[in-house]
């Protein structure tokens, strides 16, 4: 059903009410060496996206203007990309994305988990005034309208709502279970459980947290303070607040089912090698879930201003092609096969290689006589002539890093390549 004019004007004074946060200071060492020196929302995805890309295009599309992002380890890379490619809003018009790094404004202290980092921001929040304020993790990659998401809070009286998703029992273990009652009153909360509950009705699924939380600013600020003061606690939202709060106060779920164009909802946790590698992959399919090219819900980002992509010779030993493929700008194919691989900005394949199932970040050189299948290469790579990788794992593990999938992730460091430099 289409919303009328009345309620799309209710959805958006609500949004205009809020302060998204959205939380990008983690590590996610579950991507191994990939984030060695960028914190994981700085992760580049898509071809030509960051992760953090989503959740503020999330926000943009939902008509919240009014965002501040969260960061802490090693957020260089994160920082420079929210300036260069974030900064087209108008604070004239209260529109603003504002970086909020750790600097113990508070605590002497760095950031000690998700509920303590927006703790040690209060001061700013109050500033800002919001009415809600919508908290995000930084490091998903899916498109979500937050609107009818604090349309639903507002309209259930909640304390604090949460958005939910459904998920594989197995692979719940990996985030924050639910179990609601009718209605969808959170009545249990477990963080990271070894044994999650399903949902209810089936025995396949578990319902699991987005990292999606919608607070009555008030009420936040009285939790979060109250949390600070308890000397146990480890101040996370997961751990500590929510399986607190939902025997006192009003705690619901949010759950997230379908996409805009009525799609199964699509949202990914990218945060081990194997799940990064696929999602991207994924994308190189003929109807991917995950639609790129919706004008209606762009997805914003940085991007260099770089040449078309381009492929040269067209010799029956040395053609230069791409198939089943996603190839950005900048790149240079030169007597080279692509075969079901997504290539990021600025890389250059050489005369005589062969690509399968690989995901290539920006700005790497691939020599000739290359074979690499089943692989992700990390920013800044040069492979020498002759490289092959992917064909022997117990050769691949010598050098680089194979995942329990199989996969083999490398990085300059791992090829002798200093681009980062600690001293």
């Amino acid at each position: 059903m289409m919303p009328t004019k009345q309620t799309s004007r209710y959805v958006s004074k609500l949004t205009r009410s809020t302060l998204a946060l959205v939380l990008a200071g983690g590590r996610g060492s579950r991507l191994r060496q990939m984030t060695l020196w960028r914190a994981k929302p700085a992760v580049p995805f898509g071809g030509k996206f960051r992760i953090i890309d989503f959740p503020l295009s999330n926000c943009m599309n939902s008509g919240i203007r009014q965002i501040g992002v969260v960061t802490q380890y090693k957020a260089h890379s994160l920082i420079k990309h929210i300036q260069q490619g974030w900064s087209f809003l108008r604070g004239e018009f209260g529109e603003f994305v504002e970086l909020l790094p750790a600097q113990q404004r508070i605590e002497t202290s760095w950031y000690a988990g998700t509920a303590d980092a927006v703790y040690q921001n209060l001061d700013i929040i109050r500033t800002h005034n919001p009415e809600y304020v919508l908290i995000l993790a930084g490091d998903h990659v899916y498109k979500m309208d937050y609107g009818p998401m604090i349309a639903h809070h507002v309209e259930r009286k909640a304390d604090m709502t949460v958005g939910c998703i459904e998920v594989p029992i197995e692979q719940a273990s990996a985030f924050g279970v639910m179990s609601t009652r009718e209605g969808g009153r959170v009545v249990e909360f477990n963080e990271k459980p070894e044994n999650p509950e399903p949902a209810p009705g089936s025995t396949e699924q578990a319902l699991v947290s987005m990292g999606i939380y919608i607070f009555n600013t008030r009420f936040l600020f009285e939790q979060l303070i109250k949390d600070a003061d308890d000397i146990y606690s480890n101040h996370d939202f997961g751990h500590d607040i929510i399986p607190t709060l939902i025997s006192k106060y009003r705690v619901f779920s949010y759950p997230f089912r379908e996409s805009r164009s009525g799609q199964s909802a699509y949202w990914r946790d990218v945060g081990t090698l194997d799940s990064f590698w696929e999602a991207n992959l994924e994308l190189t399919g003929v109807l991917p879930e995950l639609n790129l090219y919706d004008e209606d819900w762009p997805i914003w980002t940085y991007q260099e201003q770089l040449p078309p992509a381009k492929f040269v010779f067209d010799d029956d030993n040395r053609r230069g092609m791409a198939v089943d493929s996603m190839v950005s700008g900048g790149c240079l194919i030169s007597g080279a096969t692509v075969r079901h691989s997504l290539l990021f900005s600025n890389v250059k394949v050489s005369s005589f290689s062969v690509l399968n199932d690989v995901v290539v970040l920006p700005d790497v050189n691939i020599g000739r006589n290359c074979r690499i299948s089943r692989a992700i290469i990390d920013k800044g790579c040069v492979l020498p002539d002759g490289t092959v990788i992917g064909e022997d794992h117990e050769e691949d593990a010598e050098r680089f890093n194979v995942s329990p999938g199989g996969l083999v992730l490398v990085t300059p460091e791992m090829l002798g390549q200093e681009i980062h430099h600690a001293r």
